[in-house]
């Protein structure tokens, strides 16, 4: 792996890790065409770079984040949780971090075995995705916003964030499509579902940042994983921007018309 390959890896995580197309899958898709070996390495390239959008996430969300963590422990403190907006919504977003949490630690091996054919998954996911992302756009009504959030809310994204644990899932599509499916419109489903997705992708990615730190020669690869996080970091925050002004006017229906026709391309070629 060279720096053309940490750019083109890093633009590739940036711009698909939000948008609801499965990173997983076009990381797969795309370290196939570059001929990169499943290897230590890749590995951890994936993990820095996978760091870099949770980066820009908490960075995009830095205002609605203090808010949520301010009033949660002023909540506590005052006796009064549930009654401040973003006190709530900090609770919702315990709850909905639950889930996945428990999936990702239970289901571990499992999901790791599901990696060895990561084309196969690649063109799976890809196509799950795109019946998902229609089906929630053409029976959804889209008109709750953030601040009638419930837990019940917070619970079914929880949920649905459990199928982006499996490989080649996307997270934003899922957790999108359980919020769209209590009835929120397409710019707080994205706002909900990437405030509540937060805190487990914070955690997954500093724990394998930890398994990357260990692994031998990481010393020698680091100016590599520095270019793939910041690359992945600045081209996250802006897909960020342009999906939150794209659906306030835009449907769903392209990207699940492009997971659709991604999907039968790889799964033809495979």
């Amino acid at each position: 792996m060279d720096y053309f390959h940490a750019i083109v890896l890093g633009i590739v995580q940036g711009l698909t890790e939000f948008i609801p197309v499965s990173s997983t899958a076009h990381l797969f898709i795309a370290s196939s065409v570059l001929g990169l070996p499943s290897d230590a390495r890749l590995f951890a390239f994936n993990v820095i770079i996978q760091l870099g959008t949770v980066a820009a996430l908490l960075l995009f969300f830095w205002q609605d984040i203090w808010r949520i963590a301010k009033a949660f422990l002023d909540g506590i403190k005052e006796r009064k949780p549930f009654v401040e907006y973003h006190s709530r919504l900090g609770w919702l977003v315990i709850v909905a971090t639950i889930p996945a949490g428990v999936a990702g630690l239970v289901m571990n091996q499992f999901i790791k075995s599901m990696s060895a054919d990561p084309l196969l998954w690649a063109g799976i996911r890809l196509l799950f995705t795109a019946i998902l992302l229609a089906g929630v756009e053409y029976f959804d009504k889209k008109s709750r916003t953030l601040e009638s959030a419930t837990w019940m809310d917070a619970l079914s994204v929880g949920l649905f964030q459990v199928l982006a644990i499996f490989p080649g899932a996307s997270r934003s599509g899922s957790t999108m499509a359980g919020a769209m499916l209590r009835g929120f419109d397409r710019a707080s489903a994205a706002r909900f579902a990437f405030l509540m997705s937060a805190p487990i992708l914070l955690a997954a990615g500093l724990y394998e940042t930890v398994q990357v730190i260990i692994l031998p020669n990481t010393t020698e690869f680091l100016p590599i994983l520095i270019t793939g996080f910041a690359v992945s970091a600045i081209v996250g925050w802006l897909a960020i921007r342009w999906l939150m002004g794209y659906l306030r006017q835009h449907s769903l229906y392209v990207f699940s018309i492009y997971c659709l026709v991604s999907g039968v391309v790889v799964l033809f070629l495979k």
